[in-house]
Protein backbone atom coordinates (compact mmCIF):
# COMPACT_ATOMS: atom_id res chain seq x y z
CA UNK A 1 0.00 0.00 0.00
CA UNK A 2 2.64 2.78 0.48
CA UNK A 3 4.65 1.35 -2.62
CA UNK A 4 5.19 4.52 -4.94
CA UNK A 5 6.82 5.05 -8.38
CA UNK A 6 8.98 2.67 -10.84
CA UNK A 7 8.24 -0.33 -8.37
CA UNK A 8 4.72 -0.12 -8.38
CA UNK A 9 4.25 -0.12 -12.31
CA UNK A 10 7.18 -3.28 -13.01
CA UNK A 11 5.73 -5.54 -10.63
CA UNK A 12 2.46 -7.24 -10.61
CA UNK A 13 0.80 -8.18 -7.36
CA UNK A 14 1.80 -11.45 -6.07
CA UNK A 15 -0.95 -13.61 -5.38
CA UNK A 16 -0.99 -17.04 -4.30
CA UNK A 17 -0.22 -19.00 -7.39
CA UNK A 18 2.21 -17.28 -8.47
CA UNK A 19 3.80 -17.91 -5.11
CA UNK A 20 3.14 -21.64 -5.18
CA UNK A 21 4.93 -21.65 -8.70
CA UNK A 22 7.92 -19.35 -7.68
CA UNK A 23 9.82 -22.61 -5.99
CA UNK A 24 8.72 -25.22 -9.01
CA UNK A 25 10.24 -26.01 -12.68
CA UNK A 26 7.88 -25.33 -15.09
CA UNK A 27 7.65 -29.02 -17.48
CA UNK A 28 6.17 -28.51 -21.18
CA UNK A 29 2.75 -30.32 -21.29
CA UNK A 30 4.01 -34.13 -22.77
CA UNK A 31 2.13 -34.00 -26.04
CA UNK A 32 4.40 -31.45 -27.72
CA UNK A 33 7.82 -32.11 -29.07
CA UNK A 34 11.26 -30.68 -28.63
CA UNK A 35 12.63 -29.98 -31.93
CA UNK A 36 16.96 -31.19 -31.13
CA UNK A 37 15.47 -33.98 -28.45
CA UNK A 38 12.56 -35.64 -29.79
CA UNK A 39 11.98 -35.02 -33.58
CA UNK A 40 15.36 -35.75 -34.94
CA UNK A 41 17.71 -38.80 -34.82
CA UNK A 42 19.56 -39.33 -31.48
CA UNK A 43 23.62 -38.29 -33.44
CA UNK A 44 21.85 -35.13 -34.80
CA UNK A 45 20.73 -34.45 -31.12
CA UNK A 46 24.40 -35.45 -29.56
CA UNK A 47 25.81 -33.01 -31.98
CA UNK A 48 23.03 -30.39 -31.79
CA UNK A 49 23.39 -30.32 -27.37
CA UNK A 50 27.24 -30.16 -27.71
CA UNK A 51 27.13 -26.67 -29.74
CA UNK A 52 28.48 -28.51 -32.96
CA UNK A 53 25.36 -27.79 -35.03
CA UNK A 54 23.48 -24.78 -35.35
CA UNK A 55 20.28 -23.98 -34.30
CA UNK A 56 19.23 -22.39 -37.79
CA UNK A 57 20.19 -25.75 -39.35
CA UNK A 58 17.92 -27.48 -37.47
CA UNK A 59 14.13 -26.54 -39.09
CA UNK A 60 15.44 -26.48 -42.83
CA UNK A 61 13.64 -28.33 -45.12
CA UNK A 62 15.08 -29.52 -48.63
CA UNK A 63 13.63 -27.69 -51.68
CA UNK A 64 13.29 -29.05 -55.14
CA UNK A 65 15.30 -27.82 -57.74
CA UNK A 66 15.76 -28.17 -61.74
CA UNK A 67 17.52 -30.84 -63.21
CA UNK A 68 21.36 -30.38 -63.64
CA UNK A 69 20.72 -31.07 -67.75
CA UNK A 70 19.05 -27.67 -68.02
CA UNK A 71 21.60 -25.78 -65.92
CA UNK A 72 24.06 -27.04 -68.46
CA UNK A 73 22.07 -26.06 -71.09
CA UNK A 74 21.93 -22.96 -69.88
CA UNK A 75 25.88 -22.54 -69.25
CA UNK A 76 26.48 -23.99 -72.74
CA UNK A 77 23.91 -20.72 -74.02
CA UNK A 78 25.92 -18.50 -71.97
CA UNK A 79 29.07 -19.42 -72.70
CA UNK A 80 28.07 -19.35 -76.48
CA UNK A 81 26.87 -15.79 -76.25
CA UNK A 82 29.77 -14.99 -74.57
CA UNK A 83 32.24 -15.97 -77.22
CA UNK A 84 30.21 -14.19 -79.89
CA UNK A 85 30.14 -11.24 -77.95
CA UNK A 86 34.37 -11.76 -77.42
CA UNK A 87 34.97 -12.24 -81.56
CA UNK A 88 32.44 -9.28 -82.35
CA UNK A 89 34.64 -6.94 -80.03
CA UNK A 90 37.71 -8.02 -81.01
CA UNK A 91 36.92 -8.41 -84.78
CA UNK A 92 35.99 -4.23 -83.79
CA UNK A 93 39.31 -4.16 -82.79
CA UNK A 94 41.34 -5.43 -85.37
CA UNK A 95 39.68 -3.13 -87.89
CA UNK A 96 37.71 -6.49 -89.61
CA UNK A 97 41.33 -7.64 -91.12
CA UNK A 98 43.21 -10.18 -90.32
CA UNK A 99 46.22 -9.04 -87.96
CA UNK A 100 49.01 -11.44 -89.45
CA UNK A 101 48.72 -10.84 -93.16
CA UNK A 102 45.80 -7.68 -93.51
CA UNK A 103 43.69 -9.47 -95.50
CA UNK A 104 39.87 -8.07 -94.99
CA UNK A 105 37.54 -10.28 -93.06
CA UNK A 106 34.12 -11.13 -92.86
CA UNK A 107 33.01 -12.25 -89.17
CA UNK A 108 32.12 -15.61 -90.39
CA UNK A 109 35.30 -16.39 -91.85
CA UNK A 110 37.31 -14.86 -89.27
CA UNK A 111 38.78 -17.06 -86.17
CA UNK A 112 40.38 -16.01 -82.98
CA UNK A 113 43.88 -16.53 -82.32
CA UNK A 114 45.95 -16.52 -79.28
CA UNK A 115 49.00 -14.43 -79.60
CA UNK A 116 50.24 -15.90 -76.40
CA UNK A 117 49.11 -19.31 -76.91
CA UNK A 118 47.11 -21.56 -74.37
CA UNK A 119 49.60 -23.85 -74.87
CA UNK A 120 52.10 -22.02 -73.55
CA UNK A 121 50.70 -20.15 -70.59
CA UNK A 122 48.63 -17.98 -72.42
CA UNK A 123 45.25 -16.44 -70.88
CA UNK A 124 41.46 -15.69 -72.97
CA UNK A 125 41.90 -12.19 -71.70
CA UNK A 126 40.97 -9.70 -74.87
CA UNK A 127 44.32 -8.23 -74.85
CA UNK A 128 45.74 -11.54 -75.96
CA UNK A 129 42.98 -12.25 -78.29
CA UNK A 130 43.05 -10.91 -82.16
CA UNK A 131 41.11 -11.88 -85.41
CA UNK A 132 43.02 -13.83 -87.69
CA UNK A 133 42.49 -15.74 -91.28
CA UNK A 134 42.70 -19.34 -90.76
CA UNK A 135 45.33 -19.51 -92.49
CA UNK A 136 47.44 -17.75 -90.52
CA UNK A 137 46.27 -18.83 -87.45
CA UNK A 138 47.11 -22.52 -88.70
CA UNK A 139 50.65 -21.28 -89.68
CA UNK A 140 51.25 -19.62 -86.06
CA UNK A 141 49.61 -22.64 -84.50
CA UNK A 142 51.75 -22.30 -80.89
CA UNK A 143 54.64 -20.08 -81.74
CA UNK A 144 55.19 -17.87 -79.29
CA UNK A 145 54.72 -14.27 -80.77
CA UNK A 146 58.42 -13.63 -80.88
CA UNK A 147 59.29 -16.84 -82.62
CA UNK A 148 56.17 -16.68 -85.21
CA UNK A 149 57.43 -12.76 -86.15
CA UNK A 150 61.24 -13.83 -86.16
CA UNK A 151 60.12 -16.36 -88.53
CA UNK A 152 57.66 -14.31 -90.55
CA UNK A 153 58.58 -10.34 -90.32
CA UNK A 154 55.78 -9.41 -92.58
CA UNK A 155 53.39 -11.34 -89.98
CA UNK A 156 55.04 -8.73 -87.37
CA UNK A 157 54.80 -5.75 -89.04
CA UNK A 158 51.39 -5.84 -90.02
CA UNK A 159 50.64 -7.20 -86.42
CA UNK A 160 51.97 -3.66 -85.18
CA UNK A 161 49.76 -1.98 -87.62
CA UNK A 162 46.41 -3.86 -87.09
CA UNK A 163 46.28 -5.01 -83.40
CA UNK A 164 44.88 -1.60 -81.75
CA UNK A 165 43.88 -3.59 -78.55
CA UNK A 166 46.57 -6.03 -77.46
CA UNK A 167 48.67 -5.91 -74.75
CA UNK A 168 51.55 -3.45 -74.71
CA UNK A 169 53.84 -5.86 -73.99
CA UNK A 170 53.33 -8.10 -77.06
CA UNK A 171 53.27 -5.06 -79.14
CA UNK A 172 56.72 -4.40 -77.90
CA UNK A 173 57.75 -8.02 -78.58
CA UNK A 174 56.73 -8.01 -81.69
CA UNK A 175 58.42 -4.81 -82.76
CA UNK A 176 61.60 -5.81 -81.41
CA UNK A 177 61.74 -8.88 -83.17
CA UNK A 178 60.70 -7.38 -86.44
CA UNK A 179 63.60 -5.18 -86.40
CA UNK A 180 65.85 -8.17 -85.28
CA UNK A 181 64.66 -9.81 -88.53
CA UNK A 182 65.11 -6.48 -90.86
CA UNK A 183 68.59 -6.44 -89.44
CA UNK A 184 69.56 -9.64 -90.10
CA UNK A 185 67.93 -10.31 -93.46
CA UNK A 186 69.74 -6.83 -94.56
Amino acid sequence: PGVHGSLARTHPPATLASAALRGRRLEPPPHSLHPARDSFPAAGCRHFRRGVMSHRSVHRIALSRASRGNARDHRRVLAQDHKRHVKRATFRDCGRRCVYCGTALGLEIATLDHVYPLSRGGTHDPGNLVAACQRCNQLKGSLLPVEFFARYPWAGSNFMRYARAVHRTLKRGARRAVSLAFAQAA
